[in-house]
């Protein structure tokens, strides 16, 4: 019973440290354009949303330990795709209406940030104050 568990801990350990050879792209491609988000807002997204929503993430050492950073960086390219905070310029105004809308509309709705990402980034959470900030960007009265 004991080889068998040994080598079943070898085993393992083996196609653990043979996870960590797979490629992960942890890339953050150049800005196009520093966006014309009021600062006040980019103030709330950057600490909140960019590390998962712009070319600004930032890849702390757990991202470097597979399987963990093949999630994590699916999680970035996913969230990029939906909204770049990086390319906002580049997009048109019904664009950035609509994403302007769907963030209001993730964060009322407690989607974002995500609790996943909440664990090791607590203050990411969105507070009163600074979604009111995000609702006045909405409204158009920033």
């Amino acid at each position: 019973m004991k080889k068998a568990l040994k080598i079943i801990g070898i085993s393992l350990l083996v196609i653990f440290i043979g996870l960590q050879a797979v490629p992960v792209d942890r890339s953050n491609p150049p800005e196009i354009a520093d966006s014309q988000i009021p600062e006040e807002v980019k103030a709330i997204l950057k600490p909140k949303c960019y590390d998962c929503h712009s070319n600004e993430s930032t890849w702390p050492w757990y991202t470097y330990v597979a399987p963990l950073s093949w999630w994590i960086a699916d999680h970035v390219h996913e969230g990029r795709r939906e909204v770049n905070y990086s390319l906002w310029d580049t997009y048109s105004e019904d664009k950035q209406e609509q994403k302007l809308e769907e963030t209001y509309d993730e964060i009322l709705d407690e989607f974002m940030p995500l609790e996943s990402y909440l664990i090791t980034h607590p203050e990411a959470k969105v507070t009163d104050d600074e979604f009111d900030i995000i609702e006045q960007w909405l409204d158009g009265d920033l």
